[in-house]
């Protein structure tokens, strides 16, 4: 049998990208600030995380403005939904194994 944490996603183990998967895995999109109000996190700590998904493709970003104010608002890609589902899956495993 597998050992269940080895089926965990090394990127999602960060508290941090976790929620932000979860953010954007059940809402459409969101925006930088309306997701650093959520999860009560600072500009810098939620810019690195979101980065770190951004390089594995878990998330897209889009850039526009609104008046003369620049907004970036991010979603999570179908890699993206795939890995968090998967990661769930891991860890619904991990305790799992802890009951028996």
């Amino acid at each position: 049998m597998k050992n269940p944490f080895e089926q965990l996603d090394k990127v999602l183990e960060h508290r941090m990208r976790l929620q932000i998967m979860g953010v954007l895995v059940a809402n459409d999109s969101f925006d930088f600030n309306a997701l650093k109000d959520l999860l009560r996190t600072t500009d810098g700590n939620l810019a690195t995380h979101l980065k770190a998904l951004e390089r594995e493709e878990y998330i897209s970003i889009q850039k526009s403005f609104i008046g003369r104010k620049q907004n970036t608002r991010y979603k999570s890609t179908t890699r993206g939904k795939n890995a968090f589902k998967k990661h769930l899956d891991a860890l619904e495993g991990v305790i799992k194994s802890q009951r028996t």
